[in-house]
């Protein structure tokens, strides 16, 4: 049997099929290249290399004062690359050197994903942010808010889309195990559902914390979101994602369920032992969430049939720098639109009143540590820099993940920063350092 390369150079070798194969190869060749982002000397861009030298003081910090095992750091100025580097290692217990292709556990920042999967639809007209979500979940027709008594009211008015989109729908999470809600959220076995649609049976069986549009609450609403565009689009979420997002934006290592042959790259997930002052490996099971099986969704990445809009997608940080910089470019990247652009702008304003106020915990943007903040379809926004007090830009946006993750995109500076880590509940200020390590190195500023 001819091997491939004989194949190859008999068909170069023939007049006319080789024009079709050199204009093939050419094409492929392109493809391939355009599925990664230019590296350039930082100071074309308007950055200093040896400033960008604090990025790896910073890592190498973290990682030799045994607060972290590794971390991969990503920075891109107007699309192009101008820091990219994995330190340390896979884990405490694994030395091997840390790799930019390993996989990161991104929890949160499917979030991010899952609301631009939400306004494609909204693009295609399949909703207004003023529909009743009862539109497309009528399992959660009668849901009544829980008060401080424990009695049980009716809601005030409907749940919207805008609600869902903005974590004010009235939902929890089950993250605080004194509150009556976040107990009936534990006790409810969520994670453990078979699917989205009987997560939302699940949900429809729960009260809720608030009347939807009265408080920021960080909540299970993505999930139900996923469901949406399930029943929406006639996909599953999983295939959704892969079909309009993944794909088009070649992220080859962005999925709920790791493949058998990518496993060798799926890092552990740690957690900071406090009164030993060391860092550990957590099993299977997710701290903080109720998660008590080895099987239930954010613990199982084997066997997956619940897929979580809210925290459930494993990534590279090569992926999602590529996500993040479609949306830096205005909602699109090597020619394919995924969103567009004034609908990215629309999504990336404040989208809470000033009458509104915040509660909980997770990746809450509102409250005394993120001063300066507010929340639009899907990201975290800074308002005022100086109120945040750490240098930003007004109008940057972003999003983290549970176990430390964290991006931006900063549109007045044309930057998007990403930090990559796997420490559940970190008490490191890492994101901040990161933010103050990636601004300083600016020797021209765009504001």
């Amino acid at each position: 049997m001819a091997t491939r390369q004989h194949l190859l150079n008999h068909l170069l070798n023939d007049r006319y099929l080789g024009n079709a194969v050199l204009l093939l190869l050419s094409v492929w060749a392109m493809a391939s290249e355009a599925a990664e982002l230019t590296v350039i000397k930082p100071e074309k861009a308007g950055v200093s290399s040896e400033r960008l030298q604090r990025l790896v003081t910073l890592a190498d910090a973290y990682v030799d004062s045994g607060k972290l095992a590794g971390m991969v750091l990503m920075v891109n100025r107007g699309g192009k690359m101008v820091y990219s580097k994995a330190t340390g290692t896979r884990s405490v217990d694994d030395v091997q050197p840390l790799k930019k292709d390993d996989l990161f556990r991104i929890y949160s920042m499917t979030k991010p994903i899952t609301a631009v999967a939400a306004m494609q639809l909204y693009e295609a007209g399949h909703f207004h942010l003023s529909d009743p979500i009862t539109k497309w979940l009528p399992e959660l027709a009668d849901l009544k808010v829980m008060q401080a008594d424990g009695s049980l009211v009716a809601t005030k008015t409907p749940i919207t889309m805008h609600h869902l989109l903005t974590h004010t729908a009235g939902f929890s999470y089950g993250f605080d195990p004194r509150d009556a809600v976040d107990q009936a959220y534990r006790a409810a076995g969520l994670w453990g559902a078979e699917d989205l649609s009987e997560f939302a049976e699940k949900i429809a069986t729960l009260p809720l914390k608030y009347h939807p549009g009265e408080q920021w609450h960080y909540s299970i609403a993505v999930d139900l979101t996923g469901l949406i565009i399930e029943r929406m689009s006639g996909l599953s979420f999983d295939e959704y994602l892969h079909k309009n997002i993944f794909e088009p934006l070649a992220m080859t290592d962005t999925f709920f369920q790791v493949p058998v042959d990518k496993l060798d790259r799926f890092l552990a997930n740690h957690y900071w032992d406090r009164s030993s002052k060391q860092l550990k490996v957590i099993g299977s099971t997710v701290p903080g969430l109720g998660i008590d099986s080895s099987d239930d969704a954010m613990s199982n990445y084997h066997a997956v049939s619940l897929y979580s809009g809210g925290g459930g997608l494993v990534s590279t940080a090569r992926d999602y720098m590529r996500f993040a910089e479609m949306l830096r470019a205005g909602g699109s990247l090597d020619g394919h639109r995924i969103l567009g652009a004034k609908t990215l702008k629309f999504m990336t304003q404040n989208h809470l009143p000033a009458t509104i106020s915040a509660s909980g915990s997770g990746e809450n943007p509102l409250n005394n540590r993120f001063r300066g903040f507010g929340f639009g379809l899907g990201f975290g926004i800074i308002l005022d820099p100086v109120s945040n007090q750490a240098i930003a830009s007004r109008g940057a946006y972003m999003w983290g993940g549970a176990a430390g993750t964290i991006f931006w995109v900063d549109p007045e500076e044309d930057i998007v920063a990403l930090a990559m880590i796997q420490l559940m509940g970190s008490p490191w200020a890492l994101r901040e350092d990161f933010r103050v390590a990636v601004y300083q190195a600016l020797i021209e500023s765009y504001e």
